[in-house]
């Protein structure tokens, strides 16, 4: 193991507050403490730190850019640099915080009522509840709209029926947000763990996020109050803008994977000698990849902050987002596989992070939007005509 200073080749930190500064600092050392000397043997046992829970809830982690309920109302730049620390740890951890905070927490902020927000917010913010986010179904990933998901009306309640797969936090979750077709559209319901004809079953065999749960959701005559769907959330748009929230994070988290697999390659290629004993990082087809490696880091830290600062200023849409999300994930993905060649046969052991990260990657690049589904959404920006169908 190396220890980690920081990717930082054009001096970005100039442009970040002490504050920002400040946030980051006490997140890479809450990794560093926490997660880093662990998650090797997790992800080999294929094991969320449950025990982690409430220690990210005191660190303020959950929610941190949303005001009130006990929320750390950060800025969207700091919540990012929290998001860039996590996943420099595991993607699976940011992809926990992710959902606790954009696709739960965030929800329930914007589209429900006050009655909803003072039950929920508190207790996921505080980690004494955990959340999930039930839109994708067996059958409909990138096309949400096709869902089959049903929620019926009968009398004062709604009758449930569909199946969700792919869920962070599934068979962990107290409460998980699930979306449906209705009369009047698709809205959003908070279905809660012990509703009869509700249950979450883990997904096994994965080879990426095992440090995470992931989860089938499967809704069977599940009868909710009407005063459990989001009163304000109606339509598609609702849980895309959710979605929105959760790819501005990962464009921040990636950067964290990339500047792990980076820095590891580097100082292990500092360190081995090869042909006249000299250090591999001396040969100029090494030196290229490291060249490749940092431009492209650094200018996916330019993407994040810019967006980051835009969205505090209310000016970032989702297709900002998506720009954000695409090149930064693929670049990091370039980054650890450039990184596992670095290494070479050690590149794919557990004593180095890079293969997970890599593992890992392949499941960021897809969820959230497909790498080729933000490629649409920033050629329909740019063009003006969609290009979905």
């Amino acid at each position: 193991m190396f220890t980690f200073h920081g990717v930082d080749y054009l001096e970005i930190d100039s442009l970040l507050t002490d504050d920002e500064k400040l946030v980051r600092q006490t997140v890479r050392e809450f990794v560093e403490k926490e997660i880093i000397p662990h998650i090797e043997e997790w992800n080999r046992e294929g094991r969320f730190p449950l025990h982690l829970v409430p220690l990210m809830a005191e660190m303020g982690f959950y929610g941190a850019n949303l005001e009130g309920y006990g929320c750390a109302g950060m800025s969207n730049v700091q919540y990012g640099l929290i998001m860039q620390e996590l996943e420099r740890g595991d993607s699976g951890l940011r992809s926990f915080v992710s959902v606790q905070g954009a696709l739960v927490m965030y929800p329930i902020n914007a589209y429900g009522s006050e009655e909803q927000k003072a039950r929920w917010l508190p207790a996921l913010q505080q980690g004494k509840a955990i959340g999930c986010f039930g839109l994708t179904e067996p059958d409909f990933g990138s096309n949400p709209g096709g869902m089959r998901a049903r929620a019926v009306k009968d009398g004062d309640d709604y009758i449930l029926n569909g199946e969700k797969a792919w869920i962070t936090s599934g068979t962990i979750a107290d409460v998980a947000l699930v979306w449906a077709r209705t009369g009047e559209g698709i809205r959003g319901f908070l279905v809660e763990m012990g509703t009869p004809g509700y249950s979450a079953k883990d997904i096994k065999g994965k080879w990426s996020l095992r440090a995470s749960v992931t989860s089938t959701l499967a809704l069977q005559d599940v009868r909710v109050p009407a005063g459990s769907m989001l009163p304000k959330a109606q339509g598609l748009k609702a849980p895309l803008s959710c979605l929105t929230q959760a790819r501005y994070g990962i464009g921040w988290g990636a950067l964290g994977s990339a500047m792990a697999c980076y820095n590891e390659a580097l100082e292990y290629a500092k360190v081995r000698k090869q042909f006249d004993d000299k250090p591999i990082a001396t040969h100029q087809l090494v030196q290229a990849k490291f060249a490749d490696m940092i431009t492209e880091i650094t200018k996916g830290q330019l993407l994040a902050l810019q967006v980051g600062r835009l969205k505090d200023q209310g000016r970032a849409d989702f297709a900002h987002v998506s720009m954000l999300k695409r090149n930064n994930v693929k670049i990091a993905l370039d980054v650890a596989r450039a990184a596992r060649d670095i290494l070479g046969a050690n590149g794919v052991a557990d004593e180095y992070p890079i293969f997970r990260h890599l593992c890992n990657l392949e499941s960021v690049i897809t969820y959230e939007g497909t790498h080729n589904i933000h490629t649409l959404i920033i050629g329909e920006r740019v063009t003006g005509l969609p290009a979905y169908k």
